[in-house]
């Protein structure tokens, strides 16, 4: 069945408060709020806070000032993803409840270490290793007993038994026209990913799917880098019956030498450049937008 392509445009920008946004934020930011605004269409802003250890209020905080600062509107309440874990843990109990998640003991040491012993494992795209697999075949009471000896460990969605079910998937991305998610796509992109983990309740992928649900949004925009995410999220969206938004994915954006714009590398962040003067309209222009779409 191919997916639909609403006509209403519903967009999103979704900063995760773990640092100062910079101008790789505003960029996606403006992708986001350009083409609600061109489309007659809504912008919606999300706090994807679900990193307790990394995520800070005055982050948070600040990323509400710098937004306001380059002349982006949204709709209240924003949500937060903080506050629905309880709504993210029902989903993670429906998919065990259909044997869809294993719980995984094994620690990245012990990974790296299987995967050396079985001579290698194919790599995703941003380098990792694919997981072999090693807690996928544990019986129930062998799981139930490690579980019960307080044995950490993380939630995995069983790739094969997902793609039993929906065998052949589609979506449309904008740049790249009908995109399909099989198996074969899928393992070679994630293998059996991890939903949730001790120290993170829910996965990233976890919590985007249902929350873009959950708030209507009809078009995601977000940089190239996460294309490859995009299968399992439409995975995710047949396991959990949700429709189906199209994908516009812009360019990342880099330094002088080539690099892409992170906190990581300490990119110089929008509040510097308030700092030293810059006004809304010229960041806007230098980023390649027009400011009369932000006010200015």
């Amino acid at each position: 069945m191919n997916p639909v392509i609403p006509s209403t445009v519903v967009t999103r920008f979704a900063p995760s408060p773990t640092g100062w946004l910079h101008e790789g934020h505003a960029y996606s930011a403006g992708f986001a709020w350009a083409r609600a605004q061109q489309a007659g269409g809504r912008f919606l802003l999300r706090v994807e806070d679900i990193d307790r250890t990394r995520c800070r209020p005055e982050f948070d905080a600040g990323l509400l000032e710098d937004l306001a600062w380059l002349g982006l509107r949204w709709e209240e309440p924003v949500r937060r993803q903080s506050q629905h874990f309880d709504g993210y843990r029902a989903a993670l109990n429906g998919l065990s409840s259909r044997r869809l998640l294993y719980p995984c003991f094994c620690t990245r040491k012990q990974v790296l270490a299987e995967i050396a012993r079985i001579g290698g494992a194919p790599h995703a795209e941003d380098g990792t290793a694919i997981y072999p697999g090693t807690c996928r075949h544990l019986s129930d009471d062998e799981r139930s007993s490690r579980i019960a000896s307080g044995e950490g460990y993380a939630l995995r969605l069983d790739l094969a038994a997902a793609c039993a079910l929906h065998p052949s998937l589609l979506w449309h991305d904008e740049e790249l026209g009908e995109q399909q998610a099989t198996y074969e796509v899928l393992h070679a992109l994630h293998g059996d990913a991890v939903l949730a983990r001790k120290e993170t309740p829910a996965s990233y992928h976890l919590c985007v799917t249902l929350d873009d649900a959950l708030q209507g949004i009809t078009l995601v925009t977000r940089a190239v880098d996460l294309r490859s995410a995009t299968p399992l999220h439409r995975l995710l969206q047949a396991l959990f019956d949700l429709p189906t938004p199209a994908y516009a994915h812009h360019p990342l954006l880099v330094d002088a030498g080539g690099e892409r714009l992170a906190k990581r590398h300490n990119a110089p962040s929008l509040r510097e450049c308030r700092a030293a003067g810059e006004q809304p309209a010229a960041l806007w222009r230098r980023l390649g937008f027009d400011p009369a779409l932000f006010g200015f």
